[in-house]
């Protein structure tokens, strides 16, 4: 029995099947003579024996039977039943006895260990499980041993790794799990080495993250680390950053502790050139060892380096991968560009989205222009279009569309201007919310598949109508109405020290600023009530939202405040958690997922942030004082001018964020709507899971709509979905241009001032943009590329996003400055950067590939650079 149970660190026996990938990874390295700590394995059989004694997999099973990876909330739920059940279990006699017996048989009374999980689905060529288990440092003692190691037999069964599989295929019946003990290095230097650069996916350099105290601190991102760059033949450094270190890990009485690095090491290098050079020369050996590229965590510690883990780097691209050979236009003749309401549409585009949503924009836009002009726009048929999954603006126009566009757009647009902001308020606005009402109350589940396709395309219709009316009434009347206002501010009477004119259209009460002010309420709220406060603060926001949404009340907390909490946060859901991340229906709203709310919530708590009713208060006296004082300076005809260009200007200011916001009003019902049909298709045969249906065409849905109604067999489109699926996932990877073909100048306008910049044109440590809210800071920054990375932000970094949309807002309150990939002095970031007063660049199309979290970057928002 206590051979299968345990195993030596080296044993030839630690396969994948009997240690996992973390032991059979120290495994190899041990018998191949590097520094490893010593210690033994638990293997997966005392897993398998401890679940077995425990008629523990019905219940493993009976969990996760409703799991879907979109849904945090499903996945937590899931995550907390398995866990309450290992809690209730008990480790075996004999098991118990043979790990004692391993324990007691290391070096020293009662050794300090690490007891560390690993999993039979890790550390693969294919895919890096990092971070999916758990990790117990500085453990002591028998007892606690075991109790270390039915810790990390639980954390199998977490959230994000039980996500993390079923998003990688691997099914739940399979999987178990190791534990490896190994005696602590007592680091006063660790990090993590790369075989291969991870950035630029150099072969022929090795990139070192180094810090003070233990590890933890890198692996988990709460430091900026040294970074150096060395040659990989001979190990020279070619780079070195010196990061200020503020946070060190260190062991104190039965775990861990971050703890603040003492001022006299924080700014020196961890490693001198010579152990550097050493460090190279093992990681040359380990990748040798392996044949692959490699990521090797380390320790230094009396003297010599320690190889803590070693893992293959499953997400480095080849060069050659890095874009696709071709972006084949629709039109062989035509011009695209990604601008206008393009920047809503930042990401590669769900199948269904691209099929029903780009034709439905163009059709919402006909229906508004023929409403306010009683005529038939003359439109390209690409006008807009997707290539290689990514939105873009067909801009090539015949001569007849330039005809109507000169003879008749044109002259028509004054008036436009003038009647289309009451259209979309007193028709367009109220039709939407008709249309939602019409479906709200309905039992989705008693609706047939063509009464619910029906209200799939009612509700979208009057989504995209209200999009194309926004075309019109808001985004290019807004953009018109700041730049004649700017224009006469700058020529009338500026004076130097005067505000920027982007004061004169600032700090007006948004739906995005009155969803802020609400978190931040809840927040007082919660602050309140002692337990609940500390409650909140200290446990994730995923187990949060399970909680708060599902209704299962923590048992130290006062039932009257739970459900107080429960009923307010259900309010600000109701009310707020429509406004979109993206256009794209396919993509999760802030409902699907309340976790970056309570995260907000958590940022309140902990004093940080910034008081939302203070800034806009600020910010609406500044523009009341710079509107007076420029109304004072001017005489005439020019005042009369300014006053109707202030008041054009200031109209549009004050709806055009709350009109973005409502843009998804129908999403939450058309997402519910879809996902039903779905379900139905999964039980069908023709997808696998219900949230596939996203994955289809419209022509796709309309035969499956049709072959339920008829009783017939639906044909299996599951093959095509993952192949949709793994397309979009490496088309995320590339920078789409932001014209095609390239050009420098349109029409005589240079392209950078109303498109994102290319690729090709930001080389070196710097990134042009365009400056949309001036100041300089340099902060670390934080690459969030979706909803999915919200609770990676940290108040003072650097926001670093594709595009941010009303739905971000709260995330402003903690960035120091922000930077995106499209969009420009009008878009959402830019509005609430410059009244957050942080700086801003916008545009530089390529800053969510080129900066990486935790790089210190300056953002130059008065010269729209971003210096790296």
């Amino acid at each position: 029995m206590a051979e299968k149970i345990i195993l030596p660190l080296a044993d030839p026996n630690a396969t994948l099947e009997t240690v996992g990938g973390k032991g059979a990874s120290l495994a190899q390295l041990s018998a191949a003579g590097l520094p490893v700590p010593g210690g033994f394995h638990v293997t997966t059989e005392a897993y398998r024996q401890f679940v077995a004694a425990n008629d523990l997999q019905p219940r493993i099973r009976a969990a996760l039977q409703e799991v879907d990876p979109s849904s945090p909330h499903l996945l937590e739920r899931a995550a907390q039943a398995i866990h309450c059940s290992f809690d209730r279990s008990a480790i075996p006699e004999d098991i118990a006895h043979a790990m004692n017996a391993a324990y007691t048989a290391l070096p020293g009374t009662n050794p300090v260990v690490a007891v560390r999980s690993s999993a039979t689905a890790e550390d693969l060529p294919t895919a890096s499980f990092a971070g999916q288990q758990e990790t117990y440092l500085n453990i002591s003692g028998p007892e606690a041993v075991l109790a270390a190691i039915k810790n990390c037999w639980a954390s199998l069964w977490t959230a994000r790794a039980i996500g993390y599989r079923a998003r990688h295929g691997i099914g739940a019946e399979g999987v178990s799990l190791a534990v490896v003990v190994q005696l602590l290095v007592p680091a006063e230097a660790a990090g993590i080495l790369f075989t291969v650069n991870p950035l630029n996916g150099r072969r022929d350099q090795i990139v070192i993250n180094a810090s003070w105290g233990l590890g933890e601190a890198v692996v988990g991102g709460q430091v900026t680390p040294d970074t150096l760059v060395l040659d990989r033949e001979t190990c020279h450094i070619l780079e070195r950053q010196v990061a200020e270190k503020q946070v060190m890990t260190v062991q104190v009485a039965g775990g861990t502790s971050e703890q603040p690095v003492p001022e006299n090491r924080r700014g020196v290098p961890v490693l001198d050139d010579e152990r550097a050079a050493d460090l190279a020369r093992l990681g040359v050996r380990i990748g040798q060892l392996y044949g692959m590229p490699m990521d090797i965590e380390w320790a230094w510690a009396n003297g010599k380096f320690y190889i803590l883990q070693a893992r293959p780097i499953t997400a480095l691209p080849e060069p050659a991968a890095l874009a696709p050979v071709e972006w084949p236009l629709p039109n062989p003749k035509g011009q695209y560009m990604r601008a206008s309401v393009v920047d809503l549409m930042p990401n590669p585009l769900s199948p269904l989205f691209a099929s029903m949503g780009i034709p439905g924009i163009v059709e919402g836009f006909r229906r508004t222009w023929r409403a306010l002009d009683h005529s038939e726009p003359v439109l390209p048929s690409d006008y807009f279009t997707t290539i290689n999954s990514y939105a873009y603006g067909g801009v090539k126009f015949t001569a007849r569309q330039w005809w109507w566009m000169l003879s008749r757009m044109l002259p028509a647009f004054p008036r436009l201007l003038r009647t289309a902001v009451p259209f979309w308020r007193n028709e367009v606005h109220p039709n939407y919310q008709a249309a939602i009402a019409r479906w709200e109350g309905l039992r989705l589940d008693e609706l047939s598949a063509a009464e619910l396709w029906n209200g799939v395309s009612e509700i979208l219709g009057a989504a995209l109508h209200y999009v194309g009316t926004l075309m019109i009434a808001t985004t290019g009347a807004a953009a018109g109405s700041e730049g004649l206002l700017t224009m006469l501010y700058k020529s009338f009477s500026r004076r130097e020290g005067d505000p920027p004119a982007t004061t004169l259209v600032m700090g007006y009460n948004s739906i995005p600023v009155q969803a802020e002010k609400s978190l931040y309420d809840l927040a007082l709220w919660c602050g309140e009530h002692p337990v609940l406060s500390a409650y909140l603060q200290a446990t994730p926001s995923e187990k949060l939202a399970v909680q708060i949404v599902d209704g299962s009340q923590p048992g130290d907390v006062n039932t009257g405040e739970w459900q107080e909490l429960q009923l307010r946060f259900a309010q600000h859901l109701k009310r707020f958690g429509h406004i979109i991340y993206e256009l794209d229906f396919g993509k999760p709203l802030p409902l699907d997922d309340p976790t970056p709310m309570l995260e907000m919530i958590k940022v309140y708590l902990h004093g940080e942030g910034v008081n939302p009713y203070q800034r806009q208060s600020a910010s609406e006296e500044k523009r009341k004082q710079a509107s007076q004082m420029m109304l004072d300076r001017l005489k005439g005809l020019r005042r009369w001018a300014f006053r109707k260009a202030l008041n054009w200007a200031q109209s549009l200011a004050e709806v055009r964020e709350d009109a973005l916001a409502d843009i998804g009003l129908g999403y939450p019902l058309l997402r519910q709507m879809l996902k039903e049909l779905g379900r139905r298709f999964a039980q069908a045969g023709a997808i696998r899971q219900a949230q596939d249906i996203f994955w289809l065409e419209k022509a796709e849905v309309e035969a499956g709509v049709a072959g339920l109604e008829s009783g017939l067999k639906l044909s299996d489109l599951a093959a095509t979905v993952e192949q949709r699926k793994r397309f979009c996932e490496q088309m995320k990877g590339i920078t789409p241009p932001s014209m095609l073909p390239p050009r420098k100048r349109y029409l005589g306008f240079k392209v950078d001032a109303f498109v994102a910049a290319t690729d090709s044109d930001q080389v070196g440590n710097t990134l042009k943009g365009i400056g949309a809210s001036a100041g300089t800071i340099t902060a670390p920054a934080c690459v969030l590329h979706g909803p999915e990375d919200f609770d990676q932000m940290k108040p003072g970094a650097v926001l670093v996003a594709a595009i941010t949309t009303p739905a971000w807002t709260p995330l402003f309150a903690m960035a120091s400055g922000v930077v995106t990939d499209i969009g420009g002095p009008l878009s959402h970031g830019s509005i609430v950067a410059r009244e957050y007063g942080i700086p801003a660049v916008m545009g530089t199309g390529v800053a969510t590939h080129r900066i990486h979290s935790g790089q210190v970057v300056t953002v130059d928002g008065t010269a729209g650079i971003v210096t790296l």
